[in-house]
C-alpha cells in the first residue's frame, strides 16, 4: 500500500501499528487481508481501536481498504460473530452460494452517488478485488460504489470523511493509483 501512494504521488506515509502515530497523523489508512475476527481482537490488543473511532470521530480523513472496509460494519459474520468498529454499521457478509469465492479479479464499479474519492475516474472503471466477505452498511445512503458478483454489493461506501474500498487500488493500475492520489489530495485539503 506504501508503495502505491508513493506512486501516486503521496510520498509522506508511515507505515505504523502505534496508536500514538495514528493519533497524530492527517489522514489514516486500515488496509486488511486475513480473518475479521482476527483483526478485529488486534485492534482491541493494540489500542488502535478506540483511537481509530477518535480520529475518525474528529473528522480525520479515514479510507479502509478491503478488510479495512469490512472492519466498519457493526458486526462481522466470519467464522462467529464478531464486533466491528461500527462506523457503518450494518454487517459483514459472506458473499452467496453460486458465485466463485473468492471472488478474485477485475469488476468495474457503478457510482450511485458523486465522491471525492473518485473524482477523475469514470464511472465503470475496472477494479482489482480479492475478497469472500463483504460489507452490507446500514444506510444504502453511504453506498459510493457498487459492482456485481452474484449480487449488487457495495464495493466502496463513504460518510463524512470516512471512505472505505472493498476492491484494492493498489493493485488496480493507473485507476487504482488515481485513487490513492484522491485520497491524498482529500488529507491534504481537508475537504472530503
Amino acid at each position: 500500500m506504501q508503495k502505491g501512494f508513493e506512486h501516486a504521488g503521496v510520498p509522506d506515509v508511515v507505515v505504523t501499528a502505534d496508536p500514538a502515530t495514528v493519533a497524530a497523523a492527517g489522514g489514516i489508512v486500515l488496509p486488511g487481508v486475513g480473518a475479521f475476527r482476527d483483526a478485529a481482537a488486534s485492534l482491541v490488543a493494540t489500542g488502535m481501536r478506540e483511537v481509530l473511532l477518535e480520529r475518525i470521530a474528529e473528522g480525520v480523513p479515514f479510507l479502509g481498504v478491503c478488510l479495512g472496509m469490512q472492519l466498519l460494519a457493526d458486526v462481522g459474520l466470519e467464522d462467529g460473530e464478531w464486533r466491528g468498529l461500527g462506523v457503518m454499521g450494518g454487517t459483514c457478509e459472506r458473499l452467496p452460494g453460486g458465485v466463485k469465492v473468492p471472488h478474485i479479479g477485475w469488476n468495474t464499479v457503478a457510482y450511485p452517488r458523486e465522491s471525492s474519492l473518485f473524482a477523475g475516474i469514470a464511472e465503470d472503471t475496472a477494479f482489482y478485488f480479492v475478497h469472500s466477505y463483504h460489507l452490507r452498511p446500514a444506510d444504502p445512503g453511504s453506498v459510493i460504489g457498487t459492482t456485481h458478483h452474484g449480487i449488487d454489493f457495495a464495493a466502496a461506501v463513504q460518510r463524512g470523511s470516512a471512505f472505505a474500498v472493498q476492491f484494492h487500488p493498489e493493485k488496480s493500475s493507473a485507476m487504482g493509483l488515481r485513487l490513492l492520489g484522491n485520497f491524498g489530495d482529500i488529507v491534504r485539503e481537508g475537504v472530503a
